[in-house]
């Protein structure tokens, strides 16, 4: 645990503590649902349902209003969580195969996560930017990489962003 002024602690993975009738957040999301939502609320881009306080893919109950879902917000502001860079020699000899265990994660995690969505995939010389909606898709995107071909995984994530940079080469 790290300790904050006047004694308000901070829970290592950035959720804050209450400490002395004061909150501190070690992580400011504007894409974070700062009031709780109303139930039901249907997305209209993307049709997804919030209900029992998480988003979830199942049909919209009669008399859902319509609320924007975090995820769509990212897509429309251009606003990534996650940045995925793939490169060297093995990503440039095995590219087709190394992108479809990223858009089979990537599929999965949608599947299972609503808010869990690749954004874009960009040419960066001799490999490719990924970006996504949710820092957990793209710190499981290099998971997959690495458990499947090892290589070199690293992230980085800056105290008080609410981003995530991983970067896998082989």
């Amino acid at each position: 645990m790290s300790h904050h002024a006047k004694g308000t602690r901070l829970h290592p993975i950035g959720a804050p503590l209450r400490g002395r009738g004061v909150m501190v957040e070690r992580e400011h999301d504007a894409y974070r649902e700062r009031l709780k939502l109303a139930e039901p609320a249907l997305c209209p881009e993307c049709r997804a349902v919030f209900q029992e306080g998480r988003w979830q893919w199942k049909a919209a109950p009669a008399g859902a209003y319509e609320h924007l879902c975090p995820a769509c917000r990212r897509i429309r502001d251009h606003f990534p969580a996650g940045f995925v860079t793939l490169e060297g020699e093995f990503f440039r000899a095995h590219r087709q195969e190394l992108m479809q265990c990223v858009q089979a994660h990537a599929d999965h995690a949608r599947a299972e996560h609503p808010l869990q969505r690749l954004m874009d995939i960009e040419e960066r010389g001799e490999g490719v930017l990924i970006t996504t909606t949710e820092t957990h898709l793209a710190r499981g995107i290099g998971e997959a990489l690495h458990h499947a071909y090892r290589g070199e995984l690293r992230f980085n994530h800056e105290r008080g962003q609410t981003l995530l940079r991983v970067h896998w080469r082989r």
